[in-house]
């Protein structure tokens, strides 16, 4: 970095740019203005200066916020505090990889300031750090550049050639951007061309020819080892290429170029494919990465690789993917190193990337002293998840294990294992259990490793058995499974007399599958025992299994009260539901008070959503029935072998208290009219309580355009149901009605939709939110039903610019305690979900997810009818009185699993008759008992 001192040159250097500006002009009219501006010049520097005293605060509390760091370097920048921007800059740096945007701002900036050749060094020094971050070749060519500065130093061409070269290896097979490093390194050797070549009109000395013929070469070589890549506008180096040089073109050249020129027509398609596609753009990445496998070239794979984690640095798989290729292929120390840290860089959270990076350093012989540093790091990363932890412990647990030589009897590499062990379960008993409320490691594995290698590579079975003792006493005495892998352990390294104490507690403890490890002490008795030891077994074993037996018999016992209980609740939730039917069905209106149905002509208002529920069922006043509503109307006319007139004909008690009851009079009927559906929508959720809905709604929906008629349904008691049609004169202003879709009215959303004849259009859903992935937006739940809008979004904007947030609601209006939030971008998103999930708001944890709903499914329906198709069903499956809702079946079981696969026949000739008679209005026949035990015999 720049001394402080050239820093301060710089900031001075701005303000004096400020104050030259403000000295060009202004007489004694113009004082009054300078002044309002210069005062409000004041205040704003006040609030930046108090912003960022802010945002220090907050970095100082939370060093990894992101967009925090981000703000802060912006404001800096524009105050012009540069000494304060420096080190701003560095912090992020050391946290976090920077954007190309970032790198080239404060390398323009330190540029700026340097002033003699110490300065440039560590301007250098910064370039190496930003063109290890991500592959950029803006960054690369702007490095190149730089270097061109400091030619006159010592050494200074060569320097400039190595970057170039550098950069070529990194950039200059990039199909899109790489020709500009190639031209930038042509247009440098021409240049030193243009210093060799001897004054006009004078001969060159012999020296002189040989240094421009090796120039020459080297800008040769340039033009052939471009020509031979594919890279767009690649015709036009070519035809430069045949201008510039005053031989012909090799034909090597002329095929190789051609073989690239055929590359790169098949690498167009992915180009144009990124070109056009949204961010984060995967699966075109993918796509073009599976491409390049396939050809097997490893610059070329490493190269897309690095393009695509350039736009997706905060994609855990793809770092995966990328580092795995690099370890198995390219195996290269510097860069395989270089990119495992770069993962965890960007995706610290992540504890797959922190071992691999591990192993990484084992396989390439790292230093001791760096490993451990870097396990450091990753308990300091922030896992989401208590066995991320564990995973990590184990992964270097399992590196100094490697680095021991267990032919001696003490090292210090031994004595660091051990300590490290110890380390491990004090740090998950103490850090992660107070994060988590959980060690993560129930069944204490890592202890059971440090037994295991206690006992097997050190010998020392009294450390093995105090590890295991320790275990059990954590909750893991009472599992078979435990007692068994100690009990294998003291079989390979103990004695018999350390098998049976420890199988002897099993059996005390243990209470999952007690008898598999009384087997297991049998066997050992068997084989190695004396008579005492076989019968202190058996007599051990049998009181065991007894209190077992009890307890389970005791706990069958109180399982099956409590089933008692609950069948009995549920009885008697059915009596009530019954009891319920039974009342609501003796209040029903009878068949004559209903109005008819028109049978002709389109139907009226309001039929659509009467048909949509099949438990209303519709009945005429006094017309004959169609064979299709015989069976609707069967439980008023009394169907199959009842008599009707005693049903429909009321005594004459009734029909006095149905002239006694007041009368409701009906609206005047409105038929349908398709011609206007295009100028009518459909109000529903509408609160049944609306007083006048018409004269309620009319103001609200007149905003969109001019209303003609509010069309309220009502039921046959004459209240509100809750839905309505609203007529506009033209098909704008219905069209402008839609945006009042779920506007609260009088505490309920009000559900606006076009208005379809559902009779023609089944499939006819308005659902107007999306059902599909949607990176950018984010699903929150576990919020309070007391959290409004403004709170939450209060919540997300730390993270990123939030453009909407949709609280969801019941069809009452009352928060569900769900939301979503949509940001501007899928990083923002995705930072969000880091920083937020797990968070407690009003006492509540929430939990937040990438917005992934599930596909919306609608029944099937049948072309020709437009209704749900059902399976074929016997009608006798349904009762003697068909569908009814109040019916119960009286068929047996058995007949209705007969009526389903074909009588099995012995030659010839069915041995049982069907089980459904066929579908007729008679009565079936009447079987008797033994027809039915024949049958159920038979079965």
């Amino acid at each position: 970095m720049a001394a402080s001192g050239g820093a301060e040159a710089a900031e001075e250097e701005l303000r004096e740019a400020g104050d030259s500006e403000d000295d060009g002009g202004g007489g004694d009219e113009e004082e009054a203005g300078e002044t309002s501006e210069e005062s409000s010049g004041e205040d704003e520097e006040k609030e930046n200066e108090a912003e960022i005293q802010r945002l220090e605060e907050q970095l100082s509390i939370n060093a990894f916020d992101y967009n925090c760091h981000l703000d802060l370097i912006k404001l800096l920048r524009q105050e012009g505090e540069l000494v304060k921007l420096q080190r701003a800059r560095q912090k992020m740096s050391e946290l976090f990889p920077l954007t190309e945007e970032i790198w080239l701002d404060w390398l323009k900036d330190e540029i700026r300031m340097a002033s003699d050749n110490s300065d440039r060094e560590k301007v250098y020094d910064l370039f190496e750090r930003a063109v290890k971050d991500y592959i950029c070749p803006e960054i690369w060519l702007e490095y190149a550049q730089y270097s061109i500065g400091g030619i006159g130093q010592e050494g200074g061409i060569e320097k400039v050639r190595a970057i170039f070269e550098r950069a070529l290896t990194a950039v200059g097979l990039h199909v899109t951007k790489g020709a500009a490093i190639w031209e930038a390194f042509r247009e440098f050797e021409n240049a030193i061309l243009e210093t060799v070549q001897p004054a006009a009109g004078s001969v060159p000395s012999p020296e002189q020819q040989q240094t421009i013929g090796t120039q020459l070469e080297k800008i040769h070589a340039l033009f052939r080892r471009q020509l031979g890549i594919p890279l767009l506008d690649m015709e036009t180096t070519y035809a430069e290429y045949d201008e510039w040089s005053e031989e012909p073109t090799p034909e090597a050249v002329a095929k190789n170029y051609k073989r690239a020129l055929q590359q790169l027509q098949k690498c167009k398609p992915y180009e144009e494919a990124l070109l056009v596609a949204e961010t984060p753009k995967l699966a075109e990445y993918q796509a073009y990465i599976d491409f390049e496998m396939k050809g097997g070239d490893p610059a070329r794979i490493q190269l897309i690789y690095e393009r695509a984690l350039a736009e997706n640095c905060l994609v855990p798989d793809l770092w995966a993917q990328y580092t795995q290729y690099l370890d198995r292929q390219l195996k290269v120390k510097e860069l395989v190193l270089s990119a495992h840290e770069r993962a965890v860089r960007n995706c610290p959270w992540t504890v797959k990337l922190w071992k691999q990076h591990l192993l990484a350093m084992e396989r390439h012989e790292a230093e001791h002293q760096l490993i451990s540093e870097n396990f450091q790091k990753a308990l300091n990363a922030g896992f989401i998840q208590a066995t991320d932890y564990v995973e990590i412990w184990q992964a270097y647990l399992d590196y100094l294990r490697r680095r021991v030589d267990f032919t001696q009897d003490s090292s210090k590499e031994l004595e660091e294992l051990r300590s490290a062990f110890a380390h491990a379960v004090e740090y998950l008993k103490q850090e992660v259990e107070e994060r988590f409320s959980e060690s993560g490691d129930p069944s204490c594995t890592i202890m059971q490793t440090w037994a295991r290698i206690e006992a097997r590579l050190c010998h020392n079975m009294q450390k093995a058995r105090e590890l295991w003792d320790s275990i059990m006493t954590k909750g893991n005495a009472k599992y078979a499974n435990m007692w068994l892998e100690y009990y294998s352990l003291e079989r390979a390294h103990g004695d018999t007399q350390h098998c049976r104490k420890a199988l002897h507690r099993a059996v005390q403890c243990t209470t999952d599958y007690p008898e598999h490890v009384c087997e297991v002490l049998l066997t050992l008795e068997r084989i190695e025992g004396t008579l005492e030891d076989w019968d202190a077994a058996v007599q051990k074993i049998e009181n065991r299994l007894t209190r077992v037996n009890e307890q389970r018999a005791k706990a069958a016992e109180k399982e099956a009260v409590l089933a008692k209980q609950e069948a009995e609740r549920a009885e008697q939730r059915k009596q009530t539901r019954a009891e319920k039917r039974a009342a609501k069905k003796s209040k029903k209106p009878k068949a004559g008070d209903k109005r008819k149905m028109d049978e002709d002509g389109d139907g009226e208002w309001g039929q659509e959503e009467e048909a949509e529920q099949p438990s209303k069922r519709q009945k005429g006043g006094g017309d004959v029935p169609d064979e299709d509503e015989v069976e609707v109307m069967e439980t008023e006319t009394g169907l199959f072998g009842r008599d009707a007139s005693t049903k429909t004909n009321p005594s004459p008690k009734g029909a006095a208290l149905a002239a006694a009851a007041p009368k409701w009079k009906e609206p005047p009927k409105i038929l349908h009219d398709r011609e206007k559906e295009n100028v009518t929508v459909f109000v529903s959720n509408l609160s049944y309580s609306m007083a006048e809905p018409d004269v309620k709604l009319r103001p609200l929906f007149e905003s969109c355009g001019e209303v003609g008629e509010i069309r309220p349904i009502f039921s046959n008691k004459g209240t509100f149901r809750g839905y309505c049609y609203v007529e506009f004169k033209d098909e704008k202003a219905a069209l402008q009605a839609l945006s009042l879709d779920r506007r609260v009215v009088e505490g309920r959303p009000m559900f606006v939709s076009p208005c379809v004849d559902k009779s023609k259009n089944p499939d006819f859903k308005v659902f107007k939110y999306s059902t599909a992935l949607e990176k950018h937006k984010l699903f929150i739940s576990g919020l309070p039903f007391s959290c409004t809008k403004e709170e939450l979004e209060e919540a997300c904007k730390a993270h990123g610019n939030v453009k909407e947030i949709r609280l969801v609601t019941n069809r009452a209006g009352k928060p569900k305690g769900l939301a979503y939030v949509e940001f501007e971008n899928e990083t923002q998103a995705s930072q969000a979900v880091l920083k937020m999930d797990g968070l407690t708001i009003k006492d509540h944890v929430i939990k937040v997810a990438i917005s992934n709903p599930p596909a919306r499914r609608f029944p099937e329906r049948s072309e020709a009818t437009g209704r749900v198709p059902q399976a074929p069903v016997p009608r006798q499956v349904y009762g003697a009185r068909g569908k009814g809702r109040t019916q119960l079946s009286m068929v047996p079981r058995a007949l209705q699993r007969q009526s389903n696969p074909p009588a099995k026949a012995a030659n010839g000739v069915a041995q049982n008759p069907p089980a459904v008679p066929p579908l007729s209005a008679e009565e079936p026949k009447k079987m008797s008992n033994a027809d039915f035990a024949r049958m159920l015999l038979n079965k």
